[in-house]
């Protein structure tokens, strides 16, 4: 097995040496922090300790609905995500790792109305959450519709991926595993400790500069990260502000908690099935995800500027996706949306889940009008 630390000598600071190589590798903000969890901390790691039993709770209160991905345990019966060392005895520290995905497009609280092709009249939008939008452009390519879809989840484990090669040139061979929305932690409160940024009323992380828009992936190593080292959180920036708790259509955040059964991101991507009848109206017109927690949060919004575009050519946006006007979406046949979706975070709703999300949008725009 790998030495946790072939080159002690290099592990000076190194909090910076990971941060310059992260972002030499291009991603936006990057930190590392020491593995905590319940089952191997000890008095010195008392600072995390609030979070070490909330995950457990959240899902024996039966929170995480449908999403069995985050109810699996081990042999033991012991949550995978609530414990990095069940699975992974050797890890030691957890690097971080942000991109921004933000574009210069509106936001779905702005609802504007898509023309149809006679401009006769108007047919309404629908809305695809705002990280789905991605795409890059093929060798050659000029317009924005030759943008071939891409899933974040891919994107950026290549590049941790080239991260880790990076930093085991410089401090030796150690063990490692890229994760990307798959890995047994909850990433965010890793990057809180890891100094990105704190967790919103939201329950989304928010970096003061990045605002909220921007994906997460993680490194866990086996290199050791000496006590003198850690970082110290951001400190919570939310203050008496509830915007993002009284924007929400369905009423599935609470400071700092979120009912994931209620949520219309869940609702529209993970929930298989028919959707309660008593939240199918509160979903509006968003027909994969939702952004509007994110939308009316001020650190999204400071001063009339909203947070910065993402300049990863593999995260551009994909124009057709915005604003998607329902009856184009409805009209889809499977043949199409495959095509249309193919590599891209929408497939993981599946046609149906789409068509299903389609029609009630357009029933929500029809009581509407």
């Amino acid at each position: 097995m790998p030495s946790s630390l072939v080159n002690p000598a290099a592990s000076a600071d190194l909090p910076s040496r990971v941060r310059d190589t992260a972002l030499g590798c291009g991603f936006h903000l990057a930190g590392i922090t020491p593995v905590l969890d319940a089952e191997h901390s000890d008095d010195n790691d008392a600072r995390i300790s609030p979070e070490l039993s909330y995950f457990p709770q959240w899902i024996a209160e039966g929170r995480a609905g449908e999403m069995e991905y985050l109810k699996r345990r081990d042999a033991d019966g012991r949550l995978l995500r609530s414990s990095v060392r069940v699975p992974f005895p050797w890890a030691r520290s957890v690097i971080v790792c942000a991109v921004s995905y933000n574009s210069d497009q509106p936001y779905s609280i702005d609802s504007p109305a898509v023309e149809t092709a006679d401009k006769a009249e108007q047919s309404t939008p629908g809305w695809i959450a705002r990280y789905a939008w991605s795409g890059h452009r093929q060798d050659g390519g000029a317009a924005a519709a030759q943008l071939e879809p891409t899933d974040y989840h891919s994107v950026i484990r290549d590049r941790l991926e080239r991260l880790r090669a990076e930093l085991q040139m410089q401090f030796g061979d150690f063990e490692a595993r890229c994760f990307v929305d798959t890995g047994p932690l909850v990433e965010r409160i890793y990057a809180k400790y890891a100094g990105l940024g704190w967790q919103g009323k939201n329950t989304c992380l928010i970096h003061e500069s990045l605002g909220s828009w921007f994906f997460l992936g993680v490194i866990l190593t086996s290199l050791e990260l000496p006590r003198e080292q850690w970082t110290s959180p951001m400190p919570d920036r939310c203050g008496s502000c509830t915007r993002c708790i009284d924007a929400c259509p369905t009423d599935a955040l609470e400071p700092y908690r979120m009912e994931a059964s209620q949520c219309i991101a869940y609702l529209t991507i993970e929930k298989r099935g028919a959707i309660p009848t008593e939240l199918a109206p509160k979903i509006g017109r968003n027909v994969f995800g939702c952004d509007i927690c994110q939308e009316v949060c001020p650190w999204n919004n400071r001063g009339n500027r909203r947070a910065p575009v993402t300049d990863w050519p593999e995260l551009q946006t994909r124009s057709e996706l915005v604003n998607p006007a329902l009856d184009w979406l409805a009209n889809l046949e499977e043949g199409g949306y495959r095509q249309l979706f193919r590599h891209s975070p929408v497939e993981r709703t599946k046609y149906a889940g789409l068509e299903r999300n389609v029609e009630i949008a357009r029933e929500n725009s029809r009581s509407k009008r």
